[in-house]
């Protein structure tokens, strides 16, 4: 009987199971449905009943109707989110990377089950609300990347089980609450790039063992608090851009792991903790723009991963300890601005990784040491505004990879030494400006082809300015001035360019641009008479003038009677052939090219539809066939308002600095012309194409043979050309693979850097009348920060990389409405497919080798498009990466 019973109850309890559980899934199918029609989500079938097979949604385990993970991170989607909170078993909420405006919903406080939610780049506006509080099971939370406003409410403390709290880049004011501290799991705070003010939390850090404390950029006060050294977890500290006070807290020595130390532009003062080297893992230690002062320490010689060193603009005192010389992998030692003496410090010259050293505007003393190049990798050797003294070291050749070399404001004595042109590489700027030299300059000066900037003023030169110096050809800026050179400048258009201002203060020099012309006589019958070079000119002059106003007046004539016989023979004629366009301003600026190109025949060429290579977001591309034979690539640039009339002359120096910028994996501008408020911009003709050509038409046609190494080149030059451009401070507006050209070699070049100078607010001679980028490359920050930054072109690279490795286009159809490749491949694993399943079969299956190549490469693209602008590595460092698969 009891056995009948319990037999019974049993079976009740499974029915009103089975019958909850059947009235849950219809309830929950109901919500998805309302869902799916307010926010129209791609890939969601309403038409099916078993939801936990939509795309971006998973079940619940233990109960198949409850929805426990919904993942709609990144389809650009809008409308009203509130009715999720209905979704009463969700523990996972991502609605990042789209675009939800009006405020986050109160009701986002009731699902109770929450630990998860991510609601970071988007544009939810005003105050963060308390109701969020209530999320008792939350672990992360990441509301940055919206346009927040007010103070972090007080409710959020109700949130005891916090390990990520991410809130950066916000609006968000008032002061960064003490109960912050209280969070004992907390283990990531990132605030920065918001409106905070007052002191850091004293007990922030005391109670949990945080990891990563990102403050930078806002406005707060007071003294970096020692607890945020306490548990010694710490691994990444950011405060600068503040206006913190006080000293370095010692106990900082105790976090062994931590990586990165970022205090610049502050208020700081004392000293260096001198057992810095206590942190074996510390990578970057920046506290430049602080008031610093004491010795540098020489423990930061333990930290063998010491990458970057940046103490610029403090008050440090003493010497560069010659321990530095055991940093392995320092890159860049930059210590500007501070009271430092002593001899360069020849041990920091034995740091084989050695990329920049930057010593300016300290008390440095003794003379340039012989061996200053013994590190191959040197680019970068700024000494300028120091003591230095005696002559400049003719192994100063040796510096092969050179970009600048400032060693201006010194008592630098003796000649400039002719092996100075050995230094090919030498692009930024040479000075010498402000010593003692004296002598000729050096005729091989004149070898530095690539050179933008030489000034040699304020020394005692004398002698010739040697013609040699035209080999110069991408000279834009010098100095000549207060020195002792006479006789003619050298005809050369640099110079011609230049402010009398350059040449000043040599009593013996006359040319152009110097109002004083030279003079030149000659002998008659034997009596010494000065004739004027100005009157002979004249003379001369006004016969040209004469000559030229005839064959005008003819040549008008002639020309007035083939026209008038052309309108009488075609009738009507069309607008094309009647109005021939009245070309403004044009210029070559390879004298060697200036006879084969003809700005008439430009101008018709890009006037034919036909002749359209490409369209981009700036600037359409045509074929131009010149009358010499010669191909062009003419870009006509978009975005041009009435303030190119305005600032031509900027426009046309900005262009003239760029076409002599050297690298093997740019392009650059070989000339101009402007007509009405068209600028068309001259380059090579590439009859390869560009990368995206080469990837989406080229490999689908039959003779196409996969060649993975080509394709790892190729990404490796783009790279290259890249990391090149930020190191000049150029950020490129429009990556992508349809401004990449191969040439003949199929080696790249990275296209359309003109339009960063040109369409730069800051810079150029026009305003941003489109986005910056081309549909699919994008970075995800832009649609909400609108800046162009170094982080975004490496987003950018990846998409290229990951075009390459694919061989899909950035945005195509099959991925399903909203999804980019970015978002396609980095879903992958929730689709259940592996890495190998992404790339190209046509290039994996063919041998092992670059199956294991292109899946390292597939790592490096993944880092490339992290939606965390901080998380993706530099260029310089891409480069690193895909070397080491090669050698690999």
């Amino acid at each position: 009987m009891v056995t009948l019973r319990l037999f019974t109850v049993l079976l009740v309890g499974l029915w009103l199971k089975s019958h909850f559980g059947t009235v849950q899934a219809l309830h929950e199918q109901a919500i998805l449905e309302a869902i799916g029609k307010e926010l129209a989500i791609p890939g969601w079938d309403l038409n099916t009943t078993d939801f936990c097979s939509w795309h971006s949604i998973s079940c619940s385990s233990s109960n198949n109707s409850m929805v426990e993970r919904l993942n709609l991170s990144g389809f650009r989607l809008q409308g009203n989110v509130t009715l999720i909170s209905e979704l009463k078993g969700l523990k996972w909420l991502d609605l990042s990377n789209n675009n939800f405006q009006g405020s986050i919903p109160q009701a986002f406080g009731n699902l109770s089950e929450l630990q998860f939610l991510d609601l970071s780049f988007n544009m939810f506006r005003n105050s963060i609300p308390g109701e969020l509080g209530k999320l008792k099971n939350l672990r992360a939370l990441n509301l940055s990347n919206n346009l927040l406003t007010g103070s972090i409410p007080d409710e959020l403390e109700g949130m005891e089980n916090l390990l990520y709290f991410q809130i950066f880049t916000n609006k968000l004011s008032g002061f960064i609450p003490m109960w912050i501290g209280n969070l004992t799991n907390l283990r990531v705070f990132a605030a920065y790039e918001n409106e905070f003010s007052g002191d850091i939390p004293v007990n922030l850090g005391l109670h949990s063992e945080l990891l990563l404390l990102n403050l930078h950029s806002n406005q707060l006060e007071g003294t970096i608090p020692e607890s945020i050294f306490a548990m010694e977890k710490l691994e990444f500290l950011v405060l600068t851009n503040n206006k913190l006070n006080g000293t370095i807290p010692d106990s900082i020595v105790n976090c062994k792991g931590l990586s990165s130390i970022r205090i610049g532009n502050n208020k700081l003062i004392g000293g260096i903790p001198k057992g810095i080297g206590n942190i074996s893992s510390l990578t970057y230690f920046e506290a430049d723009n602080n008031t610093l002062s004491g010795e540098i320490v020489s423990g930061f010689a333990k930290c063998s991963n010491l990458t970057l060193l940046n103490l610029a603009s403090n008050g440090f005192s003493g010497t560069i300890p010659s321990e530095f010389g055991e940093l392995n992998n320092l890159q860049e030692l930059i210590v500007p601005g501070n009271n430092l003496y002593g001899e360069i410090p020849t041990s920091v010259l034995r740091c084989k990784n050695l990329n920049k050293l930057d010593l300016s505007n300290n008390k440095f003393n003794g003379t340039i040491p012989g061996d200053i190049c013994n590190t191959t990798k040197l680019q970068f050797l700024l000494l300028g505004q120091n003591s230095l003294k005696g002559d400049i070291p003719r192994e100063i050749g040796n510096c092969v990879k050179l970009l600048e070399l400032q060693m201006g404001s010194n008592y630098l004595t003796g000649s400039i030494p002719s092996e100075i042109g050995h230094m090919k590489n030498l692009q930024i700027s040479l000075n010498l400006s402000h010593n003692h030299l004296h002598g000729q300059l050096p005729k091989d000066l004149g070898k530095l082809d690539k050179l933008v900037s030489l000034d040699v003023s304020n020394n005692q030169l004398s002698g010739n300015i040697p013609l040699e110096l035209k080999g110069m050809l991408s000279l834009i800026e010098v100095n000549f001035s207060s020195n002792q050179f006479t006789g003619p400048i050298p005809a050369f258009t640099p110079f011609e360019k230049s402010l009398n201002s350059s040449f000043l203060g040599n009593k013996g020099l006359c040319g152009e641009p110097l109002s004083s012309d030279c003079g030149y006589g000659f002998e008659h019958n034997g009596n010494h008479h000065r004739v004027s070079y100005r009157l002979i000119l004249a003379v001369v002059g006004s016969g040209l003038a004469i000559f030229t106003a005839v064959t005008v007046i003819v040549l008008l004539y002639m020309m007035r009677e083939k026209q008038e016989k052309t309108t009488m023979e075609a009738g009507n004629t069309t607008d094309e052939t009647c109005s021939k366009p009245v070309i403004i301003a044009g210029n070559v600026f390879d004298e060697n090219l200036k006879q084969a190109i003809d700005f008439d025949s430009v101008v018709k060429a890009v006037r034919k539809d036909t002749n359209k290579i490409s369209t981009g977001t700036f600037s359409n591309v045509y074929r131009a066939d010149m009358p010499s034979g010669m191909i062009l690539s003419v870009k006509s640039l978009k975005s041009m308002d009435n303030t190119i009339v305005h600032h031509q002359s900027k426009m046309i120096r900005e262009l003239e600095k760029l076409s002599k910028l050297c690298h093997d994996n740019l392009t650059r501008p070989i000339g101009f012309a402007i007509y009405e408020d068209v600028v068309l911009l001259l380059h090579q003709y590439y009859p390869n194409g560009t990368l995206a050509q080469f990837l989406h038409e080229f490999s689908q046609k039959p003779e196409y043979e996969p060649d993975w190494p080509t394709r790892l080149s190729i990404a490796i030059g783009v790279a290259e050309g890249l990391a090149f451009l930020h190191h000049v401070a150029i950020i490129h507006l429009d990556v992508s693979s349809g401004n990449v050209f191969l040439d003949s070699k199929f080696t790249p070049l990275v296209a359309e850097v003109e339009i960063s100078r040109l369409l730069d607010p800051s810079r150029g001679t026009a305003s941003i009348s489109a986005v910056a980028g081309s549909f699919g490359y994008i970075p995800p920050e832009y649609a909400y920060t609108m800046q162009v930054t170094a982080p975004g072109n490496v987003y950018s690279y990846g998409v290229v990389l990951l075009e390459i490795l694919t061989t899909r286009l950035p945005v195509d159809e099959a991925f399903g409405e909203g999804v980019d490749l970015v978002r396609w491949v980095h879903g992958a694993s929730a689709r259940g497919e592996t890495p190998e399943q992404i790339l190209d079969a046509r290039l994996s299956t063919i041998s092992f080798a670059w199956r294991k190549e292109m899946l390292a490469t597939l790592k490096v693209a993944l880092m490339c498009t992290d939606t965390i602008p901080a998380k993706r590595p530099r260029m310089k460092k891409v480069i690193e990466m895909l070397q080491e698969v090669t050698q690999s």
